[in-house]
């Protein structure tokens, strides 16, 4: 999954995106409303985590602008707010979940899953295909029931061929899932991220399809 991290807490965002990113999330972030409000792409984001007290102005009229846009990326406010009165207007507004400052972060990790699936039409955590299965709650995976073990990049890369089984994904749609806009891109990693996995999942597990990308064959 990829997100985009909307606070203007410079600390608290270090603090939030290194665990987003240990937890496997590639992480996007905006310090302002300004910067928010006309993000590239926001439609292929797994999610927002939006705070409602930006300098430049309100989260509530950023994603009044996003919905009003028709944007549809679930958006998950994130504030030290904690009046009922705007957690309502949050949810009228578009919102598809509202948790107030402080929250444990485990907390916070389930709810995006949760929205992520939702947003796919999907009530489990577990994906199977094939002899494999991955929870992406509790960064497991398996094959034949065997766990298997794998780097961060490797559990997201499966998770990626695990959501879209049969489709080829190009190694542009991987960059894009699996590293963040600011990130360093490099095609070769994603050669050598599938490649180990192969070597995990079985080698004709994900067929190269030649000029277009590869995608999971079991």
């Amino acid at each position: 999954m990829r997100v985009l991290l909307v606070e203007d807490d410079p600390e608290l965002r270090r603090r939030l995106t290194e665990r987003l990113v240990a937890a496997g999330i590639a992480v996007d972030s905006a310090a302002s409303a300004g910067d928010a409000r006309d993000w590239p792409d926001i439609d292929m984001l797994g999610a927002v985590i939006l705070d409602l007290g930006l300098p430049d102005g309100d989260g509530i009229d950023v994603l009044r602008h996003w919905r009003g846009a028709g944007r549809t990326v679930p958006i998950l406010i994130l504030t030290a707010r904690g009046n009922w009165r705007e957690k309502v207007e949050g949810l009228n507004s578009g919102a598809d979940d509202f948790i107030v400052k402080p929250v444990r972060f485990e907390e916070l990790l389930a709810r995006l899953h949760a929205l992520w699936r939702r947003g796919r039409g999907r009530g489990r955590n577990a994906l199977t295909v094939g002899p494999l299965s991955l929870d992406p709650v509790a960064s497991t995976a398996t094959l034949h029931g065997e766990a298997l073990t794998l780097s961060r990049k490797e559990f997201a890369l499966l998770h990626l061929f695990m959501r879209r089984p049969e489709h080829i994904l190009s190694q542009a749609d991987i960059l894009d899932q699996l590293y963040a806009l600011e990130a360093e891109r490099d095609r070769n990693a994603v050669e050598a991220h599938v490649s180990r996995l192969r070597r995990k999942i079985g080698r004709e597990a994900i067929r190269t399809v030649r000029g277009l990308g590869y995608r999971l064959d079991l």
